[in-house]
């Protein structure tokens, strides 16, 4: 079932430019032509985002950000906006706004920022209940779990939360790094300030020098304006730059400075400019290996590594899974508004034996997957058995089978592993990169490689 997705605009051109980028990327779409038809459709449609123009007739999308929180402060709302309004945007994302887009923007940007939006609600859903006192009051979230690992967990994001020290937060892909950032903020004494979003696995790296720093008009060809980058823009908040391993190593040494010293330049300009910005890093990836290899820089890694958060894995904290499950279920049974299903007894323990490769986003796809699928109030483990086992656990291998094989290269097991994981998910690159724990711009450099090679078919 694919994503919906609500575009609200008052001009029809857009309406249908966006909408048709959005349904080419596999989203379901509902369009408004105003503020007002939009919260007519919010009920009659639930959308898992709204994109709505800043700037419109009779009631502006500030206006509709206000009484769409109202409605359901979960929705995720993108603005629209075109220069000469980016401090409104930055200001409506302090009033709860997820995101903003400057116009003119390319469909790739958009999918983007989409799907970004789409993955914080799924991670809302599989990771955090609104519910306690506290967490009420401050509109902060609440971690699931009572593992021992998770009682740890929440205990130093209590303690971090308070701190204006830069925080480090590892973990698989799948294990909510980006709902633990929005919790230490929420919890901060910045949390009235904004929080921005960056994925610097997403962007070239002249592109990402031109986000985070910003640019002066004509500093490159199609500079065309002056723009502010996510640092000048997060001044007295927070900026969350997720996959910083991705960073390239000429573009590590700036972002040192900015940690060290809050201040820099816009790319094409020589005037400093001061911020105050408390910074949260995440990866999924080793970066003391990747201080090892020369690919991320030594001093870089001890400034972002000041306050340090490992999210474990949900095989490592196996007995949250019959919460967590039904934490899940609940949240698709309020957004289908029907009553919420259960796993049997026999399928709890199918969950609870299962490695968890995908962690809380695959067990939230599959408790979504159930709910949908199923007859009744109780899900059964003939209904999830197959899933299940459709990804064998690579330990469960036995040492006889494994001392059978022959020796090969590290290069062609890393390219055999890749190419039977692509072809597991029919040759998506987003989510075998999800599966394999990298970036899909990794991925993409690999493929490209081989191809180059012709170790792989050029249709790869």
């Amino acid at each position: 079932m694919s994503d919906k997705i609500l575009v609200v605009d008052d001009k029809q051109m857009m309406r249908d430019s966006v909408g048709s980028t959005l349904q080419r990327g596999g989203y379901q779409v509902v369009a408004a032509g105003s503020g007002d038809a939009a919260l007519g459709l919010l009920a009659r449609h639930r959308p898992a985002v709204v994109l709505t123009d800043l700037k419109m007739p009779e009631m502006d999308g500030l206006e509709l950000l206000t009484r769409l929180r109202t409605a359901d402060e979960n929705v995720p709302v993108l603005i629209m906006t075109a220069y000469g309004t980016v401090d409104t945007a930055v200001e409506a994302m302090k009033e709860g706004a997820f995101d903003f887009l400057q116009k003119p923007f390319e469909g790739d940007q958009l999918l983007l920022a989409v799907r970004r939006a789409v993955e914080h609600r799924r991670l809302l859903q599989e990771n955090v209940a609104l519910r306690g006192s506290e967490p009420q009051r401050t509109g902060a979230p609440m971690l699931v779990g009572r593992s021992d690992p998770m009682r740890q967990l929440a205990q130093q994001i209590q303690q971090i939360a308070h701190s204006q020290g830069t925080v480090m937060i590892s973990g698989e892909s799948g294990t909510g790094k980006e709902v633990v950032a929005r919790t230490i903020h929420a919890h901060s004494p910045r949390r009235d300030a904004v929080l921005m979003f960056l994925n610097c696995a997403a962007l070239s790296s002249s592109l990402l020098e031109s986000e985070l720093f910003g640019h002066e008009r004509g500093a490159f060809t199609g500079a065309d304006v002056l723009r502010k980058g996510r640092f000048e823009l997060s001044d007295g908040g927070t900026i969350l730059l997720d996959e910083i391993s991705e960073i390239e190593p000429p573009l590590q040494a700036k972002l040192l400075r900015v940690l060290q010293e809050q201040q820099f330049e816009r790319v094409g300009s020589s005037m400093t400019i001061q911020v105050d910005v408390r910074v949260i890093a995440t990866t999924n990836r080793d970066l003391v290996e990747c201080v090892a290899d020369g690919s991320f820089r030594e001093d870089l890694y001890y400034r972002l590594n000041v306050l340090p958060l490992h999210l474990p894995p949900l095989r490592d904290r196996i007995e949250d899974v019959p919460l967590l499950a039904e934490h899940f279920l609940s949240q698709v049974s309020l957004r289908e508004q029907r009553d919420a299903p259960v796993f049997d007894g026999e399928a709890l323990e199918l969950l609870m034996g299962y490695h968890w490769p995908g962690n809380l986003r695959e067990l939230g796809n599959i408790c979504e997957r159930a709910s949908v699928l199923t007859r009744g109030g109780v899900i059964r483990a003939s209904i999830v058995q197959p899933w299940l086992a459709a990804r064998p656990d690579p330990s469960a291998e036995g040492d006889a089978a494994g001392a059978a094989r022959p020796i090969a290269r590290l290069e062609d097991v890393e390219r055999e592993q890749i190419l039977r994981t692509l072809d597991t998910f029919n040759g998506n690159r987003q989510r075998t990169a999800e599966a394999l724990g990298i970036c899909v711009r990794t991925l993409g450099l690999k493929l490209k490689k081989w191809k180059q090679s012709n170790l792989v078919a050029q249709t790869v």
